[in-house]
């Protein structure tokens, strides 16, 4: 079972959520990445929360399998050794603040170089140049920037999405470069310089929104459940609440009023029989539609529905989504561990038919510091001297790594 990316080494100064997305992608295809960390405090996102058994939900979605080491980047000790890892990597990736990067000495001009066959990955919010170039970047202002707020929520009201949107698509756009990266390196020798901005991510993800308003110059309605150009595609209501039903087609309307809800006449009715007539006619449909399936319990009418083939959903709780039955069917869970106990974690969507993501551990603040300074070259006393003098970190809870 031969990880897809064993053998490469992806070095890290990253933080909250795009880019430790990114490189958990790439630790989940068997790359060794190695997280450099601040000493005082680490990445900001083990501090959101404590809801994991002490740590993070956010740094426990986003950092298993990783290597943590922590040293000050402000000392000229702390950015030798991260230089020193560089070298033997393969990929660098960094969300620093803008030009934070270069003032470190750790661009990719100059890292290149030195290294022209590395790869490095620099993570913006906005990207290079331009008038926004300097701001710093969090994922709400990032959706707001992108419009993504504006069509997001009900009409009387606008919303941000509930996970961080801009923030997972720079980070899978992050992810997929470097793979493309690494496969044209693998032909021909070269490195490269990729940037990546959260605002050119968001808007990419924009897509039917914002052709409808360059080419009808309409700002898009926010629809909440609904669809602005599919219907019926909303929540209807049931006997003890609601289900979500998603025609796409004439025949799925044909076969959702004939042999679902039991009113064949509307299936030629011209307001309903084509798409375009139903989203006209919205209103008239969707009311035609309510009126039948608060006839049923929504189990009862769910199972219609998937017998009859028509897109259809119930509105889940997270805490129905943790006990799905078609992920614990599939056997989608595993278990690591973290620096307090042990976690359930997802496998990754991306299913090899040989091979299984390793799932590492999810690292301690500076748990492989000193383990890492002896590799790159630092001798074991001057290691000791670094973590005595607060250059560099090494969690006590894992003293024992120092016997690596």
């Amino acid at each position: 079972m031969t990880k897809p990316l064993d053998g490469f080494t992806v070095v890290a100064i990253e933080q909250a959520v795009a880019a430790p997305l990114a490189t958990r992608n790439l630790a989940d295809l068997g790359a060794r990445v190695i997280k450099i960390e601040r000493v005082d405090g680490g990445d900001l996102a083990r501090g959101y929360d404590h809801v994991v058994h002490g740590t993070g939900a956010h740094f426990v979605w986003l950092n298993r399998g990783k290597e943590s080491i922590a040293v000050d980047l402000k000392t000229p000790q702390g950015r030798t050794i991260v230089h020193r890892l560089i070298a033997n990597a393969d990929v660098f990736v960094q969300n620093l603040a803008p030009g934070a990067a270069d003032r470190l000495g750790l661009g990719a001009k100059e890292l290149r170089a030195a290294q022209p066959n590395l790869i490095v990955a620099n993570m913006s919010g906005f990207g290079n140049g331009g008038p926004m170039h300097d701001r710093k970047s969090y994922d709400m202002l990032i959706q707001a920037e992108a419009g993504l707020v504006s069509i997001t929520g009900t009409p009387e009201s606008p919303a941000k999405t509930g996970i961080p949107t801009a923030d997972i698509a720079s980070g899978m756009y992050c992810a997929q470069s470097v793979l493309a990266a690494l496969l044209r390196r693998s032909r021909t020798g070269e490195g490269a310089t990729v940037d990546i901005s959260m605002l050119d991510s968001t808007v990419e993800w924009m897509g039917h929104a914002m052709y409808t308003q360059m080419y009808t110059g309409k700002q898009p309605p926010r629809m909440g459940l609904s669809h602005i150009s599919i219907a019926p595609y909303d929540a209807f209501p049931t006997q003890d609440g609601q289900i979500l039903i998603g025609v796409q087609n004439d025949r799925g309307w044909r076969t959702l009023v004939t042999d679902v809800l039991n009113i064949p006449e509307t299936a030629d009715d011209p307001r309903f029989s084509t798409n375009v007539s139903r989203v006209e006619n919205r209103q008239e449909c969707d009311a035609i539609v309510a009126a039948r399936t608060v006839l049923w319990a929504t189990e009862d009418l769910d199972a219609r529905l998937a017998a009859a083939g028509i897109p259809a959903a119930q509105v889940k709780q997270m805490e129905q989504v943790v006990a799905h039955p078609q992920l614990e069917e599939r056997d989608r869970w595993r278990t690591i561990q973290t620096e307090h106990a042990s976690v359930s974690a997802l496998l990754p969507p991306a299913t090899f038919t040989d091979y299984e993501a390793p799932m590492g551990d999810v690292p301690a603040l500076g748990q492989h510091t000193r383990a890492l300074l002896i590799e790159c070259g630092t001798e074991p006393d001057i290691a000791d001297d670094l973590l005595a003098r607060g250059i560099a970190l090494q969690t006590s809870v894992f003293e024992k790594d120092f016997a690596r």
